[in-house]
């Protein structure tokens, strides 16, 4: 399964880690995902979506 929000398609970013000799290697920010129950189509349907989905979703009163 995929890092990726089911609503917004959010997924990873990347970037450089920094030591502090500035030395740079890869890294990852991952989305955070959490596990809802939202309407679709009228039927209670599981998604993966992200946090700031769902506090999107709630604040418009659509879950």
């Amino acid at each position: 399964m995929s890092r990726k929000c089911a609503i917004s398609g959010r997924g990873p970013l990347s970037g450089n880690r920094r030591s502090h000799s500035m030395h740079a290697t890869r890294r990852k920010w991952n989305v955070n995902l959490q596990n809802a129950t939202i309407m679709v189509d009228g039927k209670p349907t599981k998604v993966r979506i992200s946090a700031r989905a769902l506090r999107t979703l709630k604040k418009k009163n659509a879950i």
